[in-house]
């Protein structure tokens, strides 16, 4: 099923090391807007830094991979000292294919971790590879996203 993730969270910081090696994950393609932080806010959600801090010391490997412009991702990228891929185009498979290539990783060991099935989720099935849905950090207000979310429900899955 093109958008069924293979493990859903409700947020970024509950991904344990027992998770990614129960997976065979050692690399991780983060989403940023609802995923590590809210749309358009400079400054990462509670928890975040200390998660990525936890993931880097357990030798996981993380780029950020965004749909959003270089002048939204650099800076947040750059403070989080992460690798990033600006103008990703998920769910096309553009922004997962250059971070697999710098990272290094084989696309078996790496997982997209983001807020939304359509491009988020579909775009790492699109590339067979693992996903991991995690609870948008605030829902967005406008009539797009809000029919977006909506339609997104058919394929949440019910525990989270």
């Amino acid at each position: 099923m093109f958008f069924k993730s293979t493990i859903a969270l409700k947020s970024v910081v509950d991904i344990t090391m027992e998770l990614l090696r129960a997976h065979n994950i050692t690399g991780l393609i983060l989403d940023l807007d609802n995923t590590l932080t809210t749309h358009d806010n400079p400054e990462p959600a509670k928890g975040v830094l200390e998660w990525l801090d936890k993931m880097k010391k357990s030798g996981i490997k993380l780029m950020i991979v965004s749909n959003n412009h270089d002048y939204r991702v650099k800076p947040f990228a750059d403070m989080l000292g992460l690798e990033f891929v600006s103008e990703g185009r998920k769910p096309l498979s553009k922004g997962i294919n250059e971070a697999q290539k710098r990272m290094g990783i084989p696309f078996s060991q790496l997982a997209v971790v983001g807020d939304q099935i359509f491009t988020d989720i579909l775009g790492a099935n699109l590339k067979r590879i693992k996903s991991i849905y995690v609870k948008p950090i605030e829902y967005e207000k406008t009539t797009f996203f809000k029919v977006k979310r909506k339609a997104e429900k058919l394929f949440l899955p019910k525990n989270i």
